[in-house]
């Protein structure tokens, strides 16, 4: 039997990150939430996720430099990160996808939204 995939979830808002917590679980995705970009640095170095779902505004540090610093740490290069974004607009996602982001998840989220980016992604019970 496979491993469950391991998802980190960083969200200041803890009504957005249990939101996601929640549909990731459905999708059979072990969640890790962290509430800060410093918080989800800590717990990549101390653990291993298949993904990241990162809110773009947070104090102190925003989703896009969690991201810039993820893409430097070894071994995370490739790790699937997801900015989760209240504003989609089609100039800002290019800017996010080249700036390290593999793929956008829009507020408000629905469980359709998350599994969707799960089957994009392979991961869940999506990906087997």
């Amino acid at each position: 039997m496979t491993a469950a995939a391991r998802a980190l979830v960083v969200d200041d808002n803890r009504l957005n990150s249990r939101l996601v917590h929640m549909f990731l679980g459905r999708m059979g995705v072990q969640v890790h939430v962290a509430g800060s970009g410093a918080q989800a640095l800590d717990a990549l170095k101390q653990d291993t996720f298949n993904l990241i779902v990162l809110d773009l505004r947070m104090p102190q540090m925003s989703g896009e430099q969690v991201c810039g610093i993820v893409r430097q740490m070894p071994g995370l290069l490739n790790l699937p990160v997801v900015a989760y974004t209240a504003h989609r607009m089609p100039d800002e996602q290019a800017r996010l996808l080249a700036a390290g982001f593999t793929d956008l998840l829009t507020k408000p989220l629905s469980f359709t939204d998350v599994k969707r980016l799960c089957e994009r992604l392979g991961i869940g019970w999506a990906g087997q």
